[in-house]
């Protein structure tokens, strides 16, 4: 009979813990969403190598790495921009991100030079970091948009063969930069150093698609079209699966460093921090540098307190007190690089911190706490 209780129990206890397992997604609320954007499609080509074309590539590599995802991560929602041959306006791929709360944007292209030797792949994030080097790329993904009917009113007069229509992207916003940086660098990484790929090394660039939308984004350019041994090397179903498996490799260890790095990012402020700036540094190092602008205790805070803050934003150019991408918040900085990083409810009790983060999620969704020593 005893035994028989045993075995009641520990089936009980059993039954629950795979309740729990079974529930755990739904109580753990919004799930993880990665949109995939195959680039080009339809009457958009993109690159036109000797025998293929670069929007059957990149959707051919978009859906493997779905496939992988979904098998992998069974809890993470992937959502595509396009799942067939069709064609889809910039805007348009940025706004199904934006629809569906995306946590991460992956764009993925095939690139193209005059140069028949050309070879490698390089990973961009949005800026304009050596911007001329880098705008005829952007220029040529970009240049999809003249396609659609009417398309200066739905980009807002933006003409991407106008180097002048590049400028606003120095005023942008951004507070995905640094989110961005780690997974570019994850990707490059991985083709580098697994698949033995040409490194032509992560890079900053004006893409409207990654201008738009509202979470980290990355565009990967997955080889050179123009070049006949990497074309061949694009079109088998073997390379394919290797590189998808390498960017799925990539977003395992992207998205494990973000659930470790939201909860606490310790910044020492009496030192600079040194950065390796090669395509190979590690993605979760920040320069700082000791400034005027120094975020300062509340009166909570002793003068050489370890404090809290939630980082809001990021900017190349300072914003004034009343800047709308603020949202009427007062925010201390502090200098990271080029960038000038906000912050707000600083204070030396990090559960007070925490308690005002959801409130600040509201108008800054990928806001997180950052500890400071000082």
């Amino acid at each position: 009979m005893q035994s028989i209780l045993m075995c009641r129990s520990m089936f009980k206890r059993l039954y629950i813990f795979v309740m729990l397992l079974i529930c755990l997604p739904v109580w753990a609320g919004k799930p993880y969403t990665l949109v995939l954007d195959a680039g080009h499609g339809g009457k958009d080509p993109g690159a036109v190598g000797r025998f293929s074309q670069e929007k059957d590539l990149n959707l051919k590599l978009a859906l493997k790495v779905g496939e992988q995802i979904n098998a992998r991560y069974p809890d993470v929602q992937v959502v595509y921009t396009r799942s067939s041959d069709v064609f889809v306006p910039l805007q348009t791929r940025a706004d199904i991100a934006n629809k569906n709360n995306a946590d991460l944007f992956f764009s993925i292209h095939t690139n193209s030079a005059e140069s028949r030797t050309a070879s490698g792949v390089e990973t961009f994030i949005l800026g304009t970091e050596k911007m001329e080097k880098n705008l005829d790329v952007a220029m040529r993904e970009n240049a999809v948009m003249k396609l659609e009917a009417d398309y200066k009113t739905t980009y807002m007069g933006f003409d991407p063969n106008s180097i002048d229509s590049y400028i606003m992207f120095e005023l942008m916003q951004n507070s995905y930069m640094d989110q961005s940086l780690q997974f570019a660098t994850q990707v490059q990484q991985r083709f580098v150093d697994h698949l033995n790929r040409d490194d032509r090394g992560v890079r900053q660039a004006a893409f409207w698609v990654l201008l738009k939308t509202a979470c980290p984004s990355v565009l990967f350019e997955m080889g050179f079209i123009s070049n006949p041994d990497e074309e061949r090397f694009l079109n088998q179903d073997a390379s394919i699966a290797q590189m998808a498996n390498a960017i799925v490799n990539a977003f395992g260890a992207y998205t494990h460093k973000q659930a470790v790095r939201k909860e606490t990012l310790a910044i020492d402020t009496t030192a600079t921090v040194k950065v390796d700036t090669t395509a190979k540094s590690k993605a979760d190092t920040a320069a700082i540098t000791p400034a005027n602008t120094l975020p300062q205790p509340t009166a909570n805070a002793s003068a050489k307190a370890t404090y809290y803050a939630v980082q809001i934003c990021a900017s190349k150019v300072p914003l004034a007190a009343n800047d709308e991408r603020l949202k009427g918040q007062v925010c201390d900085t502090i200098h990271a690089g080029e960038w000038i990083k906000y912050y707000t409810a600083t204070d030396t009790d990090r559960a007070k911190v925490a308690e005002a983060l959801p409130k600040l999620r509201e108008l800054f969704p990928d806001c997180w706490i950052i500890k400071f020593i000082k």
